[in-house]
This record gives structure tokens, C-alpha cells and sequence, in this order.
């Protein structure tokens, strides 16, 4: 079984190594430490956390079937007469999407303001890393 540094585990959990190291002290996700002496975290209780922390409390969810959701910044905005390119940074993610000008106009979409991209798909593909 793969395990994961606090860094490591940081980045794939969208925190700080702060963040993950305090989790870990307060016994939120359970490390051990690796032959190296590192503390580390298991890959399936990374896994298990990871799922957990992720569900939101019934106050903070929004009424959608999509259940990928990416809040960041919009850092950019390319308007066409009919059509609009809408780029959010979620974090690491960097997310493109098209939409028409209409929607963005409603919206009140600017650069430098929050946003959340949704993603719902029918075909996800996962590449082992």
C-alpha cells in the first residue's frame, strides 16, 4: 500500500502542509512513521479522510447533481458575440469552460471574483500517476 508524506497528503488535499500536520495531530487522520523516520499517511486512510472531509454539511450544499465542484477565482474572460471562455483557478486546478455570453453577463462574471466550476460528465478518465 502506497503511503503519503504530510506534504504530499497536503497537496492532494487542497491545504496546507500546516493544515495537514495539524489533522494529524488532533488525530483526524492517523500517520506512522516510515523507515526513513518521516511521519507518514496511509494511502487508504488518505483515501477514507479524503472522502470524508469532502462531504459538506447540509447548510452548504446547493440543490445540483453535480457533485464536482471547484471554487476558485475566474482569471479570465474571453467574450465572443454569442459564446464566452470562462477560466477559474481552483487551487491547483486550472479550469476552462465554455458558455454562452448571455450566461456570463447574468452571472455578473468578472476577473478577480469568486466562482464555482461544476463538472459533470458521463466519461471521467483517471490516469494512474
Amino acid at each position: 500500500m502506497q503511503s503519503y508524506t504530510i506534504g504530499q497528503a497536503a497537496r492532494l488535499l487542497g491545504v496546507s502542509p500546516d493544515t495537514a500536520r495539524r489533522w494529524a495531530d488532533a488525530g483526524r487522520v492517523a500517520t506512522h512513521r516510515d523507515e526513513s523516520g518521516r511521519r507518514v499517511i496511509d494511502g487508504r486512510s488518505l483515501a477514507m479522510f479524503s472522502k470524508e472531509s469532502g462531504q459538506s454539511d447540509e447548510d452548504d450544499a446547493s440543490y445540483t447533481s453535480a457533485r464536482n465542484a471547484f471554487p476558485g477565482i475566474v482569471t479570465g474572460i474571453k467574450l465572443g458575440d454569442i459564446a464566452a471562455q470562462v477560466t477559474i483557478q481552483a487551487g491547483p486546478h486550472r479550469l476552462v469552460s465554455l458558455l454562452t455570453r448571455e450566461a456570463v453577463e447574468e452571472l455578473g462574471l468578472e476577473v478577480g471574483m469568486q466562482a464555482t466550476a461544476r463538472v459533470k460528465s458521463t466519461s471521467v478518465h483517471i490516469d494512474r500517476t
